[in-house]
């Protein structure tokens, strides 16, 4: 509960056995979210065991995808506000609040990884990743006139719930170029949004998204098709 409203967290995982019990331990201790969902994306390790275990709620997504894992933990989530993250020990839980204390103001604020002074020791988020995600990010700012942004792949982000209900209907990506939908959608609609830099650690475990350069660079095209597929109205592919 933050000021009287509910907060939902939405955690999407896919064989995340090696850091789940100490994320959950480290989003629940801080006292803050009504509800946490961990959202099994077709894990084969003991993923969703250990969430039953931690006694979250646990729901599946058959359709493999990080977008497709993260829409279906929005849709099903309750709370006032909502809130994406990771279970793999990237992002500090404590931070939650630092995102919290601009929702008064603004309909979704954004977490961004992109300030040095806020990036831990061997985190994921080297030269090409932190560059690559600020340029494209200022891509997106340039062609839909939304405030400042720096960073436009962190999962770390907060929504008011009339946002969530809006903007799903129309989010058609599946895949791991999914949360700058989410930032093109919401401005379109005439919401705010407000970035600020927060921390980001080495993850544990191995990336399925960005743990190469190739998957980097994947990723990267497809977002950046996705920000012009959108701006001149052309169908999305997942």
């Amino acid at each position: 509960m933050y000021k009287n409203k509910s907060v939902s967290l939405v955690l999407p995982a896919y064989n995340e056995e090696k850091n789940l019990a100490p994320a959950l331990r480290d989003f629940i201790s801080i006292n803050l979210f009504d509800e946490i969902i961990v959202v099994d994306n077709n894990s084969y390790d003991r993923t969703a065991k250990i969430a039953k275990r931690m006694k979250v709620k646990v729901i599946n997504e058959k359709k493999q995808g990080y977008g497709y894992a993260l829409k279906k933990g929005m849709a099903e989530a309750r709370g006032d506000y909502i809130m994406l993250s990771e279970p793999d020990g990237t992002f500090r839980a404590r931070d939650a609040f630092r995102l919290m204390r601009f929702t008064r103001d603004y309909d979704v604020v954004i977490g961004s990884r992109t300030n040095r002074i806020f990036i831990g020791k061997n985190a994921n988020m080297r030269f090409f990743l932190r560059n690559g995600n600020y340029y494209l990010a200022k891509l997106i700012q340039l062609l839909y006139k939304t405030s400042s942004i720096s960073d436009c792949g962190c999962t770390y982000r907060v929504f008011r719930k009339k946002v969530i209900n809006e903007i799903l209907p129309n989010l058609r990506v599946g895949g791991s170029h999914f949360l700058p939908e989410t930032v093109i959608n919401t401005t379109l609609l005439g919401y705010k949004i407000y970035e600020l830099p927060v921390h980001y650690r080495k993850r544990v475990g191995d990336s399925k998204i960005t743990g190469s350069l190739l998957g980097s660079i994947k990723v990267g095209f497809n977002m950046l098709k996705l920000v012009f597929l959108l701006k001149f109205r052309y169908p999305l592919p997942n």
